[in-house]
Order: structure tokens, then C-alpha cells, then sequence
């Protein structure tokens, strides 16, 4: 299927996100909490801004069952992830809504977002941004997964997170991986190049989303 040929192609992304100080730290219960709350500011508004492009594809439909996955999806992003956010905020010992009350948009997840939304406005089948969203729950889910087969995260405080993402993305990617490789089946081969390069350069923004978190990246160190 196309979906799986995408997963083997940005396994060495995933694998390079998995060495990289963001998760690391994680990993061994000791990543900074400032890395942490930068983290948070920037998640908290790119989760909003998720689920405005979710809304933006439901025009793109016309059958009921995806539109009701997307406003299902829309739901999910604004009020069942934060309990990842809030498992952060913990570790911080940082009130969540005092962190995210100056939220802020730090280059690479200003590029990230931008990337999505180009998609959505750009090409009028949603297939097309889902490729440029779905690596974001994939990513996640893939990190969760390797995390709790290498690591015992008995007394970690991150086991939540990793646990919240191990479980909760896999029905998600199941409706993703069956809506774009639907799309596929039919589409030409300069479509398939142009699915396939969203979902490439989305994995890329997630490696750099957590390299912006752990060096705490404003726009002024970028040109330093």
C-alpha cells in the first residue's frame, strides 16, 4: 500500500527524532524544563491552528462518515490531547494555562503550520493535506512505541505521555492510512509524488519542532 512505502521511507526521520536530546531527555526522565514550557507555548497553538485545517477540509467532502471523522478529529485535538500537554506541565510544576497564556511562534513551528496550510488552500482534495497532517500522529505514535519497547518507564515522569501517544494515535492512522491510499489507488503519478512529499517534509518539520523545543529556538538565535 502507498501509506506503508511512505512508513519505510521516513523510518530513518523517525529514528533520528528518537536520538535527538527532546526525546532522550525524556527517555531518561531528565530533560529540562525549559525545554519543556518552550515546547508547550509552541504545541498549544499549533494544535489550535491543527484544527482550523481540519475544518478547512470538511468543504472538500461530500460524504457524512468523513466529515463526521473530522469534527471528531477537530474535538480530539482541542480537548483530549491536552491531557499529554497537562502530563508536561506537571513534570515543569508549571501551571498549564499560566505556560500557554503567551503561547509564541518560534520559526520551525511557524514553517510547520504554514506547510499545512498551503496544502489545504493549494489542492482541492483534502488527501492531499491529510499527507502533510498525518505525519504529526504518526510521529508520535512511532516515538511512544520504541520508547516503551526499549524502556522500562516504571517511575519515568513522562510514562503518561508515552503511554497517551503508544495507544491513543492507532485508530487515528488506521482512518489516515485508509483515506490516502484510497486517494492513491486512482490518482496519477505526479499526484502520488506530491502525497508522498508532504508526508516526507512533515516528518522533517517534526524532527525540527522537537530540535526548536530542546535548543529553545526564538527567532533572534536563528541568526546568531
Amino acid at each position: 500500500m502507498f501509506t506503508a512505502q511512505l512508513k519505510q521511507e521516513v523510518e530513518p526521520i523517525i529514528e533520528a527524532i528518537y536520538e535527538d536530546g527532546f526525546i532522550q531527555g525524556m527517555i531518561r526522565g531528565d530533560l529540562s524544563k525549559e525545554a519543556v514550557i518552550h515546547y508547550l507555548k509552541a504545541d498549544h497553538l499549533y494544535l489550535n491552528e491543527f484544527a482550523k485545517i481540519y475544518s478547512l477540509l470538511i468543504p472538500k467532502l461530500d460524504d457524512k462518515e468523513g466529515i463526521k471523522f473530522l469534527l471528531e478529529q477537530i474535538d480530539f485535538v482541542m480537548n483530549g490531547e491536552v491531557t499529554a500537554h497537562y502530563t508536561l506541565a506537571d513534570y515543569a510544576q508549571v501551571d498549564y494555562k499560566e505556560i500557554i497564556k503567551d503561547g509564541e511562534w518560534y520559526p520551525s513551528s511557524d514553517h510547520y503550520i504554514k506547510h499545512m496550510y498551503f496544502n489545504a488552500y493549494r489542492y482541492s482534495d483534502a488527501a492531499f493535506t491529510i499527507c502533510a497532517m498525518a505525519p504529526c500522529p504518526y510521529v508520535y505514535q512511532q516515538l511512544a512505541l520504541k520508547m516503551k519497547e526499549r524502556h522500562d518507564f516504571t517511575g519515568n515522569p513522562f510514562k503518561d505521555w508515552v503511554d497517551f501517544y503508544a495507544v491513543e494515535m492507532k485508530p487515528l492512522m488506521e482512518h489516515l492510512d485508509g483515506w490516502v491510499d484510497a486517494f492513491a489507488n486512482t490518482a496519477s503519478e505526479a499526484e502520488r509524488d506530491i502525497l508522498a512529499k508532504n508526508f516526507k517534509e512533515s516528518c522533517i518539520h517534526e524532527k525540527r519542532f522537537f530540535d526548536m523545543a530542546f535548543t529553545q529556538q526564538t527567532w533572534e538565535s536563528v541568526v546568531v
